[in-house]
């Protein structure tokens, strides 16, 4: 009976490390693809890896590299579902603050994207979800990680972020004075004011207000959102009428290339 559990355990010692080569295999063909540039490859191989051999070093640092290997081929929601499995499965991994920050990285990407930074007027009047669940995955690395190595990039990122949400409601709120929907306009202002307080639109908030209170004719506090504008910013192009010299409005939203 002895030599028949010795025997399997030998049994089962080559089997194990038959696997460990296999596995190691598989990564191996998988990191060569996504070095490659072959990210719908690699992701083939990847999740060939994670089914066939679930647990063990090349499982942890698969998951990782699947997460990147789906961001790079601008697969945002695969990115986040294989994030969130890999920090429910290895709550303690040594890079765990990486998978927080590929995750906002990659809905900043999408929601800025290679044309958006051709054309980078657009980007304030576009759908802003994207914008929202960056800026949720970047707080939620700077909240746990506040040390990681990541967050300064991080934090950065989520400057522009907020700024860029403040400008769309901007933007909602100009085209609700253009469709003389002005209660509408003083609402999408108040809410710059109060969510975004310190950022660039915060000015033009002040000159919806002013010039919705006018249409509304409202005088008394069209006068105070006026006056605070022009200690503000008294070449404001609402108190001017003049065009603004200068970089454009999102070059000084955009702090960083």
């Amino acid at each position: 009976m002895t030599a028949i559990l010795l025997l399997s355990g030998c049994g089962g010692d080559k089997e194990l490390r038959e696997d460990d080569r296999e596995a190691a295999e598989l990564y191996e063909s998988a990191r060569s693809s996504l070095s490659a540039r072959d990210y719908g490859q690699s992701i083939i191989l990847y999740k060939q890896l994670r089914n066939r051999f679930p647990f063990g070093r090349y499982a942890e640092q698969g998951q990782l590299d699947l997460a990147y290997a789906y961001h790079k081929a601008g697969e945002p929601e695969n990115v986040s579902a294989t994030v969130d499995r890999f920090i429910r499965t290895y709550p303690t991994h040594p890079n765990v603050d990486y998978a927080y920050y590929l995750r906002g990285l990659t809905y900043y990407e999408q929601n800025i994207g290679f044309l958006s930074r051709l054309f980078p007027e657009r980007i304030a009047s576009r759908d802003q979800s994207l914008s929202r669940q960056s800026f949720d995955g970047f707080s939620e690395l700077l909240r746990r990680y506040p040390q990681s190595r990541y967050t300064p990039d991080a934090r950065q990122r989520m400057v522009f972020l907020r700024n860029n949400l403040a400008a769309y409601e901007i933007a909602v709120a100009e085209y609700y004075i253009r469709r003389k929907a002005y209660i509408a306009a003083v609402s999408r202002a108040k809410y710059v004011l109060e969510t975004y307080p310190g950022t660039p639109p915060t000015n033009d908030a002040l000159a919806v207000l002013a010039n919705a209170y006018e249409r509304l004719e409202l005088a008394e506090l069209a006068a105070d959102a006026k006056s605070i504008l022009e200690l503000n910013d008294p070449t404001h192009p609402f108190l001017t009428g003049k065009r603004r010299d200068g970089p454009g409005f999102f070059r000084r939203l955009f702090s960083f290339d």
